[in-house]
């Protein structure tokens, strides 16, 4: 299969339409068919189902939906290899990705990169946001070069670097809620109260322990995954969101936000696939963190 190829296939699904995909490339339309035919041949699967004849719409198969997510992935990595071999000469340039949940402790990266830019104004910096699966799945296919995650790291998979911060749990509900009043949040505050919770692998244990209570037993009327889209919850009355400090600007809003006590925090560390080969610029980024921390 060539790269190319995937390159037609992906004009395809994005026009989805096969005439305006030929006319984006500058092909005529039977030698896009042909190659798309011929890519179905090869694969053995049937990826696009063409429109009848009053409609010229093309719509992806299940098999074409998995390959434009793979070829997306594998044309993303061609650039960057190709980006980090044409510049490693002398000169710094090129782009460092990084993966990150949503935690305030993304300023040590802003702080990074903005000293970086002073010396080598060429690099740029691509940060994504998800979960810790999301971050792991990234790192494991070669698209980020660094993720940042809470927990435990599988040290036979990856090598990290401990961030010298924790960010703190809380809770994230009304103003005008019954517990809005108290400077600290109880585990037994909340046993009777309607929750919303991250459902990102692990934590769940995490705020069971210190709820004292599984969660199974108590009342999680949401979970989500960004906590922007959880204040919105929270701020229509659905319920109390269990999130990290520093992510929400309560201030001229409904909300408000206490901290848990007993305190409950979350550690925090850079992580890397083993042996892996950083370009000159994640190596510049890394040393800089090195320094920071």
């Amino acid at each position: 299969m060539e790269l190319r190829v995937l390159q037609y296939f992906l004009a395809v699904a994005r026009e989805q339409n096969i005439s305006a995909a030929a006319e984006s490339l500058h092909l005529s339309q039977p030698t896009l068919s042909t190659q798309l035919k011929a890519m179905e041949e090869e694969l053995g699967k049937q990826l696009l189902i063409r429109g009848t004849k009053g409609s010229r719409k093309v719509t992806l198969t299940e098999e074409g939906i998995i390959l434009r997510k793979r070829a997306e992935e594998i044309l993303s990595l061609v650039k960057r290899t190709e980006d980090e071999i044409t510049h490693s000469d002398d000169t710094v340039v090129g782009d460092v990705y990084i993966g990150a949940g949503e935690t305030d402790i993304v300023r040590f990266f802003a702080k990074a990169a903005k000293k970086i830019q002073k010396q080598y104004p060429d690099i740029h910096f691509h940060i994504s946001s998800g979960n810790a699966e999301y971050v792991l799945e990234y790192l494991d296919k070669g698209l980020i070069d660094f993720g940042l995650l809470f927990g435990t790291v599988d040290t036979q998979k990856y090598d990290f670097l401990p961030i010298p911060a924790k960010d703190a749990w809380g809770v994230l509900m009304r103003k005008d809620s019954p517990i809005a009043e108290k400077d600290f949040i109880c585990p037994q505050d909340l046993w009777d109260k309607p929750l919303i919770i991250s459902h990102q692998q692990g934590e769940d244990q995490y705020l069971s322990q210190w709820l004292q209570r599984e969660l199974s037993g108590l009342n999680v009327v949401a979970t989500y995954n960004l906590v922007f889209n959880a204040s919105l919850l929270v701020d229509e009355g659905i319920g109390y969101a269990l999130c990290l400090n520093q992510l929400i600007n309560t201030s001229g809003s409904h909300l408000c936000f206490r901290l848990l006590s007993p305190k409950l925090e979350a550690s925090a560390c850079i992580v890397w696939k083993k042996y892996q080969v950083f370009s000159r610029a994640a190596r510049v980024f890394f040393r800089e963190l090195q320094e920071l921390f």
